[in-house]
């Protein structure tokens, strides 16, 4: 294997790169990206970026110590795996021995048509400039959905001192994933802050001609709106894929428990775009969290440049994290599979909340809230139930 090409230019495509590197592969390495901007860390977009405490650069990743032909600013728009050759929108074709695809999500847009102006979403470093460019102080923010982009935001922008924050949901309470104990107190939180929450309802139109005016809610309610982020969910950057004969799962590239694309054993998958076998699952499951997509990156790298023999089993313990004001929220494990719920602490005067989540008496997922060390705890009682017995 000579020639192995990256689509993608995130967090797993780069992570991906540096693991073949290190793995041993000495070949020509491309690595394609449709961001004119080098790999940059995507997390803090919604927080110090958007408060202005971080500089941009400060989220570039050093990159440039990855030896690696970049085509960035440049969009893969069709594969080829019989003839193993990536074609790009400006007529290139790039072929390859190995792949990796790691094109990522982009944000969900409204079903329905929208005004021109004012409604944004937040997915990249050019997203989150431009929302950051629109608000001020006097801006009227409606945010329409309260999940960990949304609440994050909210908090952000209450944090760089914008009055006028709303937090709209059709669910009953923020963080709906992470059930019911926790999305109180979030939402409580939200309140204490001055964040105004429409919950259990959904936004019925858009008012303001061109230009943004204001949202109203099913339950009549009108909701003012200079500005409108929209956080529903992503959507897989798979289209590119059209006609491939790659098998998608809800959208995502259906890999095997190895990170590897089913039916193409020169192909793999990493991060938000892909769909694995986990033991833990009962059907290939999506994970669009940070630790993820660099530890799958790692992982796919690794089952493209092994024999099919010496491949592991991709199978960690999910993590992932959303700052809130001063509160630290963390998730580790399975909560959403989680059946029964046990409040292991709740103090609200320091801000601490552990909830534990149970499968058939089984430990399967735990949230908690300013407990680090809690957090670590059961990352590590998981990953034991996990492992193989020896």
């Amino acid at each position: 294997m000579r020639r192995i090409v990256i689509v993608g230019a995130g967090l797993a495509g780069l992570r991906a790169g540096e693991a073949l590197r290190s793995g041993g592969f000495d070949g020509d390495l491309t690595i394609v990206g449709d961001e004119t901007h080098p790999p940059y860390n995507r997390p803090p977009l919604s927080k110090q970026v958007l408060t202005g405490t971080v500089d941009p650069a400060e989220c570039l990743f050093p990159a440039e110590r990855l030896t690696a032909t970049w085509l960035l600013g440049t969009r893969a728009v069709a594969l080829d795996p019989s003839a193993q050759v990536v074609s790009l929108h400006d007529g290139r074709q790039v072929p390859y021995d190995g792949l990796v695809i790691a094109t990522g999500c982009r944000a969900r847009t409204w079903p329905q048509p929208v005004p021109a102006h004012g409604v944004h979403t937040l997915r990249s470093l050019d997203d989150c400039l431009a929302l950051r460019k629109a608000t001020s102080p006097d801006t009227q923010v409606a945010i329409v959905g309260a999940g960990f982009l949304g609440s994050e935001v909210a908090a952000a922008l209450r944090a760089r001192g914008v009055h006028g924050v709303s937090l709209i949901d059709t669910a009953p309470h923020p963080l709906p994933g992470l059930g019911p104990t926790l999305g109180a107190r979030v939402a409580q939180l939200h309140t204490e802050h001055g964040v105004r929450l429409h919950l259990g309802t959904n936004v019925s139109r858009f008012a303001g001609g061109s230009r943004v005016r204001a949202l109203y809610l099913a339950d009549g309610t009108r909701v003012a709106a200079d500005v409108v982020l929209l956080a529903v969910g992503a959507t897989p950057n798979t289209d590119w894929l059209a006609g491939s004969g790659l098998t998608l799962h809800q959208g995502r590239v259906l890999c095997d428990e190895r990170c590897v694309v089913v039916g193409a054993d020169r192909i793999v998958a990493a991060g938000d775009v892909a769909a694995w076998t986990h033991p833990r699952f009962p059907a290939p499951v999506g994970l669009e969290h940070w630790s993820n997509a660099a530890e799958m990156g790692k992982a796919a790298a690794a089952s493209l440049l092994n024999d099919p023999i010496d491949r592991g089993v991709f199978a960690p313990v999910p993590t992932f994290w959303t700052d809130q004001y001063d509160h630290k929220i963390k998730s580790v494990g399975w909560f959403m599979l989680g059946t029964d719920h046990t409040v292991v602490e709740d103090d609200h005067d320091h801000g601490r909340l552990v909830v534990e989540a149970y499968r058939q008496g089984a430990l399967v997922g735990a949230v908690t809230v300013n407990k680090p060390r809690s957090h670590i705890n059961y990352q590590r009682a998981l990953a034991a139930a996990l492992a193989p017995a020896s």
